[in-house]
């Protein structure tokens, strides 16, 4: 039995609608395909070899080039001048010419090329599709649907891709199940043996900022602006914040009226995790001061060459500016950039009496998006495969 190339033809119609793929892209894979199979069958590795197929009908017609020489050395790669001035008139020695063969059947051997061709330029092509549609979207939110979980991995179905969330970006103590829509952070495009798969995020602080993007349309303008996050995801986020319009309050506006917009961040990323929203201040001390909160900070020293400072808390404080697990002194130290050593007002050394003056920073740039770094088979794909192997069985 001949391989029906009038169904694979239709097939090639279908196979492009339902992988959202264009037909001639698909066809001209499936006719790379059909030229290794006619290699493979009726000539040689090397040979320069296109194959056509007419969608309408299924004909299937191969050229072969070869070089127009004086003395045929081998007929496999090379004609004589005659015989290509038949093909072509205006032929000359050194020309490549075309010679047409259709094409009714092929062989078990040629038929796996023709399998394994069909699927690698599939793959080939659903990735530039995904990567097309997915590359503008990447340091942006993104909705999704868990579909698997795998230990500690999530596998998210994405619209036409697929991402994955390992734990190390997943929110600590957050559950997920099959079915369940939630918002992502669409970290990078991460090339694989089976495609690029796309990491996504809930466990990044940017995942917080966009959040915040969504809650806050002052971001939008510049009236206000997110300087400095540090998060533990899960546990606890601290975020610097600033205003650049005179009058307008920077904690307050990130806070909304009655928590209405940082409740709604909290509600998506759980609210088991604290949020602080602290002020942005060039001065050091200033700043290490309102990153301790929610302690009250007696006195900040400074060592602006180590990047180190001491905060100097009332007793009654310490616990507070430690933290549970030192979590309260690490957020804001990642958050001024500034290693903290916290001591209560008894055990501190006294200050000096003549006070210098405090050295200032330069103002911290606002954190930037992470910059991107950059198949699911259809029935009818199936189909089109199981029919060549088939075929190709009834040669055997």
């Amino acid at each position: 039995m001949n391989l029906d190339f009038k169904q694979l033809a239709t097939a090639i119609k279908t196979i492009a609608e339902e992988k959202n793929l264009p037909e001639d892209q698909v066809q001209e894979i499936v006719e790379q395909a059909l030229a290794a199979a006619y290699r493979r069958d009726y000539g040689e590795r090397e040979q320069e070899v296109r194959v056509t197929m007419n969608l309408n009908n299924g004909e299937v017609i191969a050229y072969v080039s070869k070089e127009v020489v004086d003395e045929v050395e081998d007929d496999k790669y090379q004609m004589n001048l005659a015989a290509a001035q038949v093909i072509q008139k205006n032929a000359a020695v050194g020309d490549m010419v075309e010679i047409q063969s259709p094409v009714e059947d092929f062989g078990r051997v040629a038929a796996q090329t023709a399998k394994q061709v069909i699927l690698q330029r599939l793959r080939e092509a659903e990735r530039e599709i995904v990567l097309n549609e997915y590359e503008d979207k990447i340091g942006s939110i993104v909705n999704g649907v868990v579909n698997r979980v795998e230990g500690r991995m999530v596998r998210v179905e994405l619209g036409r891709a697929q991402g994955i969330m390992p734990a190390s970006e997943q929110i600590q103590g957050e559950r997920y199940y099959t079915g369940q829509r939630l918002k992502f952070y669409l970290k990078e495009v991460e090339k694989g043996f089976r495609g690029p798969q796309l990491i996504v995020s809930r466990g990044t602080k940017e995942f917080v900022e966009h959040l915040f993007r969504n809650e806050v349309p002052e971001m939008e303008n510049g009236a206000v602006e997110i300087k400095l996050i540090a998060r533990e995801a899960g546990i606890r986020s601290k975020i610097a914040v600033a205003s650049n319009v005179q009058g307008v309050d920077p904690v307050g506006t990130f806070v909304g009226g009655h928590g209405t917009r940082i409740n709604a961040v909290r509600d998506e990323i759980g609210s088991q995790e604290m949020i602080d929203i602290i002020v942005w201040d060039a001065d050091v001390s200033t700043f290490i001061s309102s990153a301790m909160k929610p302690a009250n900070v007696t006195r900040v020293v400074i060592d602006q060459a180590a990047q180190k400072a001491q905060v100097i808390v009332a007793d009654d404080q310490l616990s507070i500016a430690i933290g549970k697990g030192g979590q309260n002194v690490r957020l804001a130290s990642k958050l001024t950039g500034y290693e903290l050593d916290v001591e209560s007002a008894d055990s501190a050394p006294k200050p000096e009496p003549k006070t210098a003056e405090q050295p200032k920073v330069q103002e911290a740039p606002a954190p930037k998006p992470a910059a991107p770094k950059l198949k699911k088979k259809t029935d009818l794909e199936n189909s089109l495969l199981d029919a060549i192997e088939q075929h190709g069985e009834e040669q055997k």
